[in-house]
């Protein structure tokens, strides 16, 4: 039998490049993220199966979280700063990056982008035929 995922996903906050300097290491990444998130540490160690005083040990860098855990903080606080800050020490711009699209998301996108082409048109077409209606 398989457990039943039920880790909470908060809605993503933006990271702030103002944050970005303070940034110099994994462990003030992580403590940044968790009093960001305006939750106890307790409830963010519980969500993503921890002990809180291991969650301690990671915001000062006596400890590291595993992968599978990293990926619950960033859900349970709804950041995503530790990637970007791994982005950043890796000679990135996280600005410029985006999200993998679903093919869902992929059609919408190309369909919203080709009805703003016919309305810009369509527009343009209407401006002409008013022009024209005037001088006749």
């Amino acid at each position: 039998m398989t457990d039943l995922d039920l880790r909470v996903k908060r809605p993503l906050k933006t990271t702030s490049e103002i944050d970005w300097p303070a940034w110099t290491s994994e462990a003030k990444v992580i403590a940044d993220t968790l009093k960001n998130s305006g939750l106890q540490d307790k409830s963010v160690a519980i969500e993503i199966g921890v002990d809180a005083a291991v969650l301690s040990k990671v915001q000062t860098g006596q400890a590291r979280l595993s992968e599978p855990h990293m990926d619950a903080l960033m859900d349970a606080c709804g950041s995503e700063a530790w990637l970007h800050y791994w982005l950043l020490k890796r000679g990135y711009d996280p600005r410029c990056l985006r999200r993998i699209e679903t093919d869902l998301e992929s059609e919408n996108r190309v369909l919203r982008d080709r009805l703003e082409s016919i309305e810009r048109e369509r527009e343009v077409e209407l401006r002409l035929y008013s022009k024209i209606r005037v001088a006749s």
